[in-house]
C-alpha cells in the first residue's frame, strides 16, 4: 500500500473494525488485517490473579500514563526472544505517534527503579480502546501496565478493550474471542455508530486520577496524581467500579 498513513484514515479503519499491520519491522507497506475471530477483554471480566494483586502491592513496580510514548512503541517493535519480528513498520510507528499528538493514541509504562521494564499502547476512540501492543523486560511489567489501562477504563466510562488476537497471556488476565458479527455490535456500541444512534461520548483516560478517597494506610504516594499512578488507586478503581 502506497497510500499515505494519515489520523484520519487510522481512526476511521479502527471505527469499521480494521486495523494496519506490516510484513516486518523494515517493510515499506503495510496491510489491513479484519480478524475473523476477535480478542476483546470484557472490562468487568478481568481476572486479577492473587500473585498479580500482590505483585501490584509489593511497590515493586510504578505505572505512568503517556510519560514515554514513543519509547514503549519502539520497545513493542523491537525483536524478542519470542517474537523475531515485528509488525510495527516506520509507516506505522509515525502515524501512531501522529494520532498521539492528537490525543488518540495512549501509553501505559511500567518502570523499575526508574527503567521502563514494560508496558502497552493503543487507541482511543469513542468509548473504545484498541489496544496495539504490548512488551515486558520483566516478570509480570506487561500485566501491570495492562491492570493499570484496565482500571483507565473501567473508571473513565468505557465499554470495549479490543485486544485484536488472542494470546495464553491475554486469555489467562480475562480476554475471550468473539465473531466478527459479535465485534461488530459492540464496536458499534461503544462508538454509539447504530441506526438512530446519538453521538458517543468519548471515554475519559484521567478519571483514575480523580478518585479522591484515601487510602486505608493514608499513604501519601497513593494520592499523587501528577506522577506515578499508585497501586492503590488502580485497585480501588477495579474493585468499585463497574
Amino acid at each position: 500500500m502506497t497510500e499515505e498513513l494519515t489520523p484520519e484514515l487510522l481512526l476511521k479503519a479502527y471505527s469499521i473494525g480494521v486495523f494496519p499491520m506490516a510484513d516486518d519491522r523494515k517493510a515499506a507497506d503495510i496491510y489491513w488485517v479484519e480478524p475473523k475471530r476477535r480478542a476483546i477483554l470484557p472490562l468487568d471480566g478481568f481476572h486479577l490473579s492473587h500473585s498479580l494483586r500482590k505483585t501490584l502491592r509489593s511497590g515493586r513496580y510504578e505505572t505512568t500514563l503517556n510519560r514515554a510514548f514513543h519509547r514503549v512503541v519502539l520497545a513493542c517493535a523491537a525483536p524478542g526472544p519470542d517474537r523475531p519480528g515485528t509488525w510495527i513498520n516506520t509507516v506505522i510507528e509515525q502515524a501512531v505517534l501522529r494520532l498521539h499528538q492528537l490525543g488518540h493514541a495512549h501509553s501505559i509504562e511500567t518502570w523499575h527503579e526508574g527503567e521502563l521494564v514494560g508496558g502497552l499502547y493503543g487507541i482511543s476512540l469513542g468509548r473504545a480502546f484498541f489496544g496495539e501492543s504490548m512488551f515486558s523486560r520483566m516478570t509480570d511489567a506487561s500485566k501491570v501496565a495492562l491492570t493499570h489501562l484496565v482500571a483507565r477504563l473501567r473508571c473513565g466510562g468505557f465499554e470495549l478493550l479490543d485486544c485484536q488476537f488472542q494470546t495464553p497471556h491475554l486469555a489467562s488476565l480475562g480476554a475471550v474471542e468473539i465473531d466478527r458479527e459479535d465485534y461488530s455490535v459492540a464496536l458499534g456500541a461503544a462508538l454509539s455508530t447504530g441506526v438512530g444512534a446519538a453521538p458517543s461520548a468519548s471515554g475519559d483516560l484521567s478519571a483514575l486520577d480523580r478518585l479522591t478517597e484515601a487510602p486505608p494506610d493514608s499513604s501519601p504516594r497513593a494520592t499523587i496524581v501528577d506522577g506515578p499512578t499508585s497501586a492503590w488507586r488502580i485497585l480501588q478503581a477495579l474493585t468499585h467500579t463497574s
